[in-house]
């Protein structure tokens, strides 16, 4: 990451937390999140997620009983073209830290369509929020997603006094210059945003470093560095210790720990139409894989079905996020796909793995030569089908002993032939990337990467 000191003194971010480098673009470092050197005003105290233990007294038969600290309260807001990877991480990430996150709507229905068509679905309306009381408000971009923010009301009045009551706000990619800055609150902060609208923001306050933290607002760039914005915010509401702790489960690590991407026995994956993609989810699925996958393919102009294999198109991920479905996977079956990707969540891959539809789906792809892939726990439901036999392959470390072929442990992305696997979580971003470079070739791949504001090999 660049230097932030020069820029955030007396309250520089202070990092320890090894480099989050697939989550930030062009940083050189970005360590563990401590903000040491913050004013204590500006501190949240540390919160256990789990309730206090009772506590002994000098009574032999007295004692206290548990102690219930309350959840940090985190409101999110979404509206029509916001940017659903940004929106889906920050909620998944401070979810798993034991955030209690609302969802809330600012269009008159709680459905809305993101910046790249994922179909989302808030948990309330922006009215039912204005007389709660947040300690963080953290607002997604995306176009024109944080136009629809900007003109409600509701949500500049609730952040408006989020920053007069001194209680932590942030904004990532465009919401930084398009929504904050006309309501005015931005003055005398040191402020980030998406490169393609740095030239909105006063220039004396405008930093291009990848996550700005200037007293009680927090800004970043993008999808790209999503992840490390959302650690920078459970940091700052849980304390250096859970940061750390959800950024090791999320298997974020540093760039000399894993490379991105191994491939074997190299075939061309060529196409004279615009690529099919088949992406099946259920109840559990993993949602931050889900939507990023669906996120960076559509970026690269690929056709994308999300389909359920439950009853109905709305699901619910693993995290709490409620996404519909474009079809149900009857009806998705009736087509062809050039690739299938499953993603993981050890509940949704469960699900998946009782689907007669698309087992029989997975059988037709192999014995056509067609793509095929999973990322995290899914890679399981391959080895089951005898889809992963005589190939090399990667997963989630919790499942790599289950998988009886060849494991690559040492990266982030497996090919082999016209299989591509993942260990998931974070590293979902480089398998979607991987999948573009291999349909479009590398400069295509780039130039996405360089949309998310996200770290890519120039060759």
């Amino acid at each position: 990451m660049e230097s932030l000191s020069p820029v955030l003194s007396p309250t520089a971010v202070k990092f320890s937390y090894p480099k989050l480098a697939s989550m930030a673009a062009y940083a050189a470092t970005l360590p563990s999140f401590s903000f040491t050197s913050m004013a204590s005003a500006q501190r949240r105290t540390p919160t256990s997620i789990h309730s206090a233990k009772p506590t002994k007294t000098l009574s032999a038969t007295a004692t206290t009983n548990p102690i219930s600290v309350p959840p940090k309260k985190v409101l999110v807001p979404i509206g029509y073209g916001t940017e659903e990877m940004e929106a889906v991480i920050i909620v998944d990430v401070l979810r798993r830290a034991g955030a209690d996150v609302t969802v809330a709507s600012v269009e008159p229905q709680l459905q809305i369509e993101a910046s790249c068509g994922t179909k989302l679905v808030a948990d309330t309306s922006i009215s039912s929020c204005s007389d709660q009381i947040f300690d963080l408000v953290a607002l997604p971009g995306g176009m024109p997603g944080s136009v629809r923010l900007r003109d409600c009301a509701a949500l500049q009045e609730i952040t408006r006094k989020q920053a007069e009551e001194s209680r932590l706000y942030g904004a990532i990619c465009a919401a930084p210059a398009v929504t904050l800055l006309p309501w005015g609150l931005l003055k005398r902060r040191q402020t980030t945003c998406h490169p393609a609208f740095m030239h909105k923001l006063p220039t004396f306050w405008a930093v291009k470093s990848n996550i700005q933290v200037s007293g009680g607002l927090t800004t970043s760039r993008g999808p790209g560095t999503s992840y490390g914005f959302a650690l920078c915010l459970v940091e700052q509401l849980f304390g250096e210790s859970i940061a750390k702790e959800i950024g090791e489960s999320l298997l974020i690590c540093p760039d000399d720990e894993k490379s991105k991407k191994e491939e074997f026995n190299d075939v061309e994956w060529s196409f004279d139409h615009i690529p099919r993609v088949l992406i099946p989810v259920a109840n559990g699925s993993e949602d931050i894989e889900v939507v990023t996958i669906v996120d960076i393919l559509r970026r690269a102009h690929v056709d994308v079905i999300v389909a359920s294999v439950e009853k109905s198109v709305r699901i619910l991920g693993s995290q709490g996020t409620k996404i519909i479905a474009d079809k149900l996977i009857g009806v998705a079956a009736e087509s062809t796909y050039d690739l299938i990707i499953l993603p993981g969540g050890n509940a949704g891959a469960e699900r998946l793995s009782k689907s007669r539809i698309l087992k029989n789906l997975l059988k037709e792809q192999e014995l056509a030569g067609r793509v095929y892939g999973a990322v995290c726990s899914s890679p399981a439901i391959l080895h089951k089908q005898g889809l992963l036999k005589g190939k090399k392959a990667t997963a989630h470390p919790s499942i790599v002993s289950k998988l009886t072929n060849e494991v690559i442990n040492g990266t982030k992305v497996v090919i082999d032939g016209k299989l591509i696997t993942s260990r998931g979580l974070s590293t979902v971003t480089d398998f979607a990337l991987a999948i573009v470079s291999k349909l479009h070739g590398h400069a295509r791949a780039r130039s996405v990467a360089e949309g998310l504001v996200y770290d890519y090999p120039r060759s």
